[in-house]
């Protein structure tokens, strides 16, 4: 049956929590009330498109991340020899609607930082440090979250990233499942200094966690903050106060990514920081690319008109 064979697909896949919470959620509300006590080998392209007629989708991204989560599993089965095919390869993919990017200017990163370092209580100045160093490291928060003092190495300004955290617990993998090495600028640099001392001072308090494997924890007693929701509490009021657009703080690795291809980096040097491969990074970010410098780069390609000779010349 589909609907045992999809639990042993997902208890037997090494995917976060989260990936593996949106499949779940895919299958339960969309393939499950149709297909859970189906045998795999009857489920068919018609038989699908059935079902997908029958659902009232909320959006068309919602449709297409369902239908792609259920050819991956069918897939699966192919592979292990359980189908000759994958009845839902051939199915029509509704078109991917682009987010918009819409990351802070460098004079906004640089107010909300200030003003969260002016914070009165001191425990939560370590959220200062933390958007600091993801304004200017370019992790995604759930990886910032889950840094510990062993991935940080202050000799060579490098940071290992290879941990995020997901549903409330960190675990020992991206979300892309790849790890990486980020280089550190002088403002990561800044906060990861902040955080050190940070640590150095709550050591000396009482509390229920003295001990901070963590370089960013929470301002109350836990060693990380457990769901990237909860900096939301710091994150509102600031921009309030300061009367800038609000947006997500996940737009802060918008922010270095635009600032990074502004400055003219290396597109390649950048993706490799961010995770991204190079055709995501330009796809997602083309209009930022030396786009003030857009007539200079014209000017490199350097081919003159062809002259063409008149036709007295040719008689």
């Amino acid at each position: 049956m589909f609907g045992e064979y999809a639990q042993l697909w997902l208890d037997s896949r090494e995917i976060t929590a989260g990936t593996r919470l949106n499949y779940k959620s895919a299958l339960n509300l969309y393939w499950m009330p149709h297909l859970a006590m189906v045998r795999i080998d009857l489920i068919t392209t018609t038989l699908l498109r059935r079902i997908i007629a029958a659902i009232s989708w909320s959006s068309p991204n919602v449709k297409r991340n369902a239908i792609t989560r259920l050819s991956t599993i069918l897939e699966g089965a192919v592979r292990e020899g359980l189908i000759p095919k994958n009845p839902a390869a051939i199915l029509d993919l509704p078109k991917r609607s682009k987010k918009e990017i819409d990351p802070f200017t460098l004079d906004e990163a640089n107010a909300i930082i200030a003003r969260l370092y002016q914070h009165k209580h001191w425990p939560s100045l370590i959220y200062a440090a933390f958007f600091e160093f993801v304004f200017f490291s370019g992790l995604r928060l759930s990886e910032a979250l889950a840094v510990r003092w062993d991935a940080v190495d202050l000799e060579k300004k490098t940071v290992h990233v290879k941990r995020t955290v997901a549903q409330g617990l960190v675990e020992e993998r991206t979300k892309t499942g790849k790890d990486r090495f980020v280089l550190l600028n002088d403002r990561a640099l800044h906060a990861i200094e902040y955080a050190k001392q940070y640590a150095e001072r709550r050591k000396d308090r009482k509390g229920k966690v003295t001990e901070m494997p963590y370089v960013f924890p929470p301002s109350k007693s836990s060693e990380y903050v457990k769901q990237t929701s909860d900096l939301h509490k710091q994150w509102v009021p600031v921009l309030n106060e300061l009367g800038i657009r609000r947006r997500p703080p996940y737009n802060c690795r918008h922010t270095y990514a635009t600032i990074c291809l502004m400055s003219g980096l290396n597109p390649a040097f950048i993706a490799q920081q961010l995770g991204h491969s190079v055709q995501m990074l330009l796809s997602t970010y083309a209009r930022w690319i030396n786009s003030s410098n857009d007539w200079q780069e014209l000017q490199k390609l350097q081919i003159g008109p062809k002259l063409v000779r008149s036709c007295e010349e040719t008689t």
